[in-house]
């Protein structure tokens, strides 16, 4: 088997375009999950009476079952009990014009949170509580310590792992191609088959994937160089 050099730079090129999608179904949950996360993290933390059992039950199923299902059960099942609550209350609505990307990013969003709130919580066990008495000390309420003392450390202490989950749902977006979305992946696939070139377009998605990587591990670097100044003595 002989390897097209060329096309592997007409497939680069032809998948790149995919490349907005997939950073949107990235993103999009991530942001989404860490605000979810952080909510969850601290009701278990601060074990709030009601909500915690529906906070442990979240986190318990959504990290324990694939992120395929989950897109599949809120693609399949969304539009159903929309469609059911839009009857019940007399709404002229069809849930079945919601755009399909809708469903990928609310199931992403959730899988992520679950991950997420493992991560944030973590990280905030990690904070000495002699930060957060030294808060009190000198005026702060509990608000005030958890903005300025506790969450930024804490999100300093999570950062590798928050870089890991999101380089993982980097990845995991390629699933969505089976709701037929036209992410990185699922370019490569249609660039493929139109071609009967398998290998060169694998070959140019994962130099994508890989640019992408790197990318975010440096970002990551530099971000946690500036958010851990404070353990080398200096002011951030």
């Amino acid at each position: 088997m002989i390897i097209d050099y060329a096309f592997i730079w007409i497939a680069f090129v032809e998948i790149l375009k995919a490349l907005p999608l997939t950073l949107v179904i990235t993103v999009v949950p991530l942001t989404g999950g860490l605000i979810l996360g952080l909510i969850v993290a601290i009701i278990r933390l601060n074990r709030i009476r009601i909500l915690e059992p529906i906070a442990n039950f979240y986190v318990s199923f959504f990290r324990g079952t694939p992120a395929i299902l989950h897109i599949m059960v809120i693609y399949l099942g969304g539009p159903i009990v929309l469609n059911k609550i839009a009857g019940m209350y007399n709404v002229s609505f069809n849930a079945n014009t919601i755009p399909i990307v809708t469903f990928v990013l609310i199931a992403l969003s959730f899988t992520a949170g679950a991950y997420m709130s493992e991560i944030i919580r973590s990280g905030l066990l990690a904070v000495e509580n002699g930060q957060v008495e030294a808060a009190y000390s000198v005026g702060m309420n509990r608000f005030q310590a958890m903005k300025r003392i506790i969450l930024p450390q804490a999100f300093a202490l999570s950062l590798p792992n928050l870089c890991n989950i999101f380089i993982g749902f980097l990845h995991t977006s390629s699933i969505a191609f089976i709701v037929s979305q036209r992410e990185l992946n699922g370019a490569a696939n249609i660039v493929a088959s139109n071609n009967l070139k398998f290998l060169e377009a694998y070959i140019a998605a994962a130099i994508i994937y890989w640019g992408l990587t790197m990318l975010v591990e440096g970002i990551t670097f530099l971000l946690e160089k500036r958010l851990t100044v404070y353990n080398r003595g200096g002011v951030v």
